[in-house]
């Protein structure tokens, strides 16, 4: 009974109502519970349709093709399968953009051998899986793609996706530190008003081909970088990043589970070899009902935020909960360099928190098992491997993504036309209330034969 339980919350995803209360106007949302500074973006709203009908890395109705055209624009997928980039990573440069990998027919987008990297403003990124890898290469030999960063980009919302395997971070907000001459330039120059929502980022690849080594990261927010929002995704068995906050970067976390971090979970970093020459900026986090949990690679006695380098951070902290793998609490904060940066402890939150739904903290570990990642109406093999691990408190940080799995097969691709009008082209949610490939009740654990046998042959 518990199992059937949890296999319940785990992928029975909720019924999503069609968005008809949203008006077509420049006040709407991205979509049904978008959050943060980004959350009005219109994305590629109003722009034409494009299309992508092929698996292939590039060419004539690619996922490529799409992203590099001009101009405002939804992208739909009439196929669902594996698109394998041999190492090449996506770049979006062009703005005012829609990627909407909930049109893919089952089993959706999975993208392997990339990352994807945003270069632009005013862009909605949902339900995709980039499951990057270090697909055999040496150890320190140069391939380091994270499997998303936004670099000096702005207005952007990332929701809804999985991110595995990543050989530099696994999500991350990114772009130059000091380009303009004062604070505030440098803040409108580098990445700002970024949401991640809803994300699955696991196992970055720890001793893999990244020229530094080491290096199994969750998030790394840069210097300067504001509006930054974490909002319900899951870190699980990254070393630390989960996430990295830079110098003078302005962060809000909402409701996240970190699973088995390593050396660090949340940590503060002004680092005075990267700014000298420059007057130190204070950095904001505000963290609110979040969840840390100890895993089998969590140093002992690991504190929930770490401060480091030489800056002052500003932190607001309620209703946050950090555990050991056998429950026992541990501190919330904790320091890694001795130096004169300072923690200043603010009374109200550094950041607008109006407008989230903010679980109790309590509800945050299943309701984020049940609904994060790139499609919780029909997890993939990997999907359910974390998630069922996280929940079992199991699992490791890896170096190589064979020590778990390997990449999904390049197979002959599922087809289905995009229907425009079973889609509300306004928010790119399904009018009737259910994603392609969504039935209910949808238990995805995988079992054995043997194991199929002892529960009577129910699935």
């Amino acid at each position: 009974m518990l199992k059937r339980l949890l296999f319940a919350a785990l992928f029975v995803a909720p019924m999503i109502p069609a968005s008809a209360a949203f008006a077509a106007d420049s006040a709407i949302g991205a979509f049904p519970g978008a959050v943060g500074p980004a959350a009005t973006t219109p994305g590629g709203r109003g722009g034409r349709i494009i299309r992508v009908t092929t698996l292939a890395p590039d060419g004539p109705g690619s996922l490529k093709a799409a992203l590099e055209a001009k101009g405002p624009r939804i992208v739909v997928f009439e196929v669902g399968g594996v698109i394998d980039m041999g190492r090449n990573t996506l770049t979006i440069s062009e703005p005012y953009l829609t990627i909407a990998g909930q049109t893919a027919p089952g089993p959706g987008i999975t993208l392997i051998r990339t990352g994807i990297d945003v270069k632009t403003h005013d862009v909605i990124l949902r339900h995709l899986r980039v499951y990057t890898g270090v697909d055999g290469q040496p150890k320190r030999s140069g391939w380091e793609a994270d499997a998303l960063s936004t670099v000096g980009a702005h207005n952007v919302v990332i929701d809804h996706c999985t991110f595995l395997w990543a050989i530099d971070e696994n999500m991350s907000a990114s772009g130059p530190r000091f380009e303009g001459k004062s604070v505030a330039e440098w803040r409108q120059n580098t990445s700002h008003d970024i949401t991640f929502s809803n994300n699955l980022a696991a196992e970055g690849l720890a001793d893999a081909s990244h020229p530094k080594g080491e290096h199994s990261k969750g998030s790394l927010v840069h210097d300067n970088t504001t509006g930054i929002v974490f909002y319900r995704n899951i870190w699980a068995h990254n070393v630390e990043r989960a996430p990295l906050v830079k110098g003078g970067a302005q962060v809000l976390m909402i409701n996240n589970l970190i699973y088995n971090p390593g050396h660090r979970a949340v940590h503060y970093n002004l680092m005075n070899l990267e700014w000298v020459g420059h007057d130190y900026v204070t950095g904001e986090i505000t963290a609110i009902g979040n969840v840390m949990r100890g895993g089998n690679d969590t140093d002992e006695g690991l504190p929930f935020l770490m401060l480091g380098g030489d800056g002052d951070l500003q932190f607001y902290g309620k209703d946050n909960i950090a555990v050991d793998r056998h429950g026992n609490p541990l501190p919330e904060f904790g320091r890694y360099g001795e130096t004169r940066a300072e923690l200043i402890r603010a009374k109200a939150p550094l950041a607008p928190a109006a407008g989230y739904d903010i679980l109790p903290t309590r509800d945050v570990e299943t309701s984020l098992l049940a609904t994060a990642g790139a499609r919780p109406w029909a997890r993939d093999a990997e999907e359910i491997r974390i998630l069922f691990f996280i929940a079992e408190g199991r699992g490791d940080i890896i170096d190589d993504e064979k020590e778990v799995s390997a990449y999904p097969k390049v197979e002959a691709p599922v087809r289905a036309p995009f229907v425009e009008a079973e889609w509300d082209l306004v928010t790119m949610e399904p009018k009737s209330g259910r994603y392609p490939g969504q039935i209910a009740p949808m238990p995805q654990e995988h079992l054995s034969a043997r194991d199929l046998d002892s529960r009577g042959g129910v699935k």
